[in-house]
């Protein structure tokens, strides 16, 4: 069988292109998938088959990673996620109460007019007969009395079950803390919800020896970043040519903390080549697949512009070197 070879970004699904790696030649595969919070290219997908479709790629890695390699996923758990059987959400936000009129005062008035009517105890108490129901009746329903309700969900437990089915281990995780979301949208919740800042890297380890070199990172970056399981950087702050990128930070990171220079660094979700273009600044061979077409001349865009400005530092470097004569090379021998 003839394999997908190095250094080469490839159109299709994951599920399928998994197969045609070569088994125990991938040191570190990093990967964002589908959240499952609505995007363009997943809006189609329903919840059942976006988990087959984390189980199936977690599943395709077992044979191509190698004795001891890793599975780093960045994602994020589901925070509106629909559930028919929640009860409805009663949210009174009296901080953006147009009527003072309380619920209080509604029922005194009844209790001194009981024969009026909801449109009589609002022109006696001057707000309107909508302000009086809501007050009564307490149908201040979040997101529409007629909206499924939204819960979150947490999606940890996905991921490490899909691994120890196939028997890749949970071996860490870490939580990347990015913008808060009022920082790039100026939005801010109505609820008491916290506003989404934070996602998590999962990684998942393959049975076999994993070579430990703290010569990797400084002594500096082992303090800050190597041995912390918060990581804070910023997101991408225009994802103007891709909606869900993340920076390259994060799998210059993962790269760095978790393989040595030659090895081999797998995206299956490669979007804008991100993984790619940190492998190809950080010596490590990559090999991305990607299902868009679009997003695969994106990715293949990417990292030939980061292989052109590597070219000119090399360059640079070389000219920078003195020019040893050969008439000096011999004096020197």
């Amino acid at each position: 069988m003839v394999y997908l070879g190095v250094n080469e970004i490839y159109e299709g699904d994951a599920r399928v292109l998994l197969g045609q790696i070569e088994p125990n030649s991938i040191a570190c595969s990093i990967w964002s998938p589908p959240y499952h919070v609505g995007k363009s290219y997943e809006k189609d997908m329903t919840y059942e088959e976006w988990v087959d479709l984390l189980r199936e790629v977690i599943r395709g890695h077992f044979p191509i990673v190698k004795p001891g390699g890793f599975v780093a996923i960045n994602i994020a758990d589901i925070l509106c996620f629909p559930d028919e059987n929640m009860p409805k959400i009663q949210a009174a936000n009296i901080s953006r109460h147009r009527s003072p009129i309380t619920k209080e005062d509604v029922l005194a008035a009844k209790a001194a007019y009981p024969h009026y009517n909801r449109y009589q105890l609002a022109e006696l108490l001057g707000t309107s007969e909508q302000t009086i129901d809501r007050r009564l009746n307490g149908n201040n329903i979040r997101g529409g009395k007629y909206s499924t309700q939204t819960r979150v969900h947490l999606v940890g437990d996905v991921i490490e079950e899909a691994g120890l089915e196939v028997g890749l281990y949970l071996y860490d995780r870490r939580a990347w803390v990015k913008d808060a979301a009022w920082q790039n949208s100026q939005w801010h919740t109505l609820s008491y919800r916290s506003v989404d800042e934070f996602e998590y890297i999962y990684i998942l380890w393959k049975p076999g020896e994993t070579i430990i070199n703290r010569a990797r990172l400084t002594s500096k970056e082992w303090v800050e970043w190597g041995s912390r399981g918060v990581w804070q950087f910023p997101s991408v702050r225009a994802n103007d040519d891709h909606e869900a990128k993340f920076p390259l930070e994060l799998p210059s990171r993962l790269i760095r903390l978790l393989t040595e220079p030659g090895d081999t660094v797998l995206d299956c979700f490669m979007g804008s080549g991100t993984t790619a273009v940190a492998a190809t600044r950080l010596g490590r061979p990559y090999l991305g697949i990607e299902l868009l077409p679009q997003y695969v001349e994106l990715a293949k865009k990417n990292v030939e512009m980061e292989e052109r400005q590597q070219r000119l530092i090399l360059d640079e470097e070389t000219n920078d070197k003195p020019v040893i004569s050969r008439s000096n090379q011999m004096s020197l021998m």
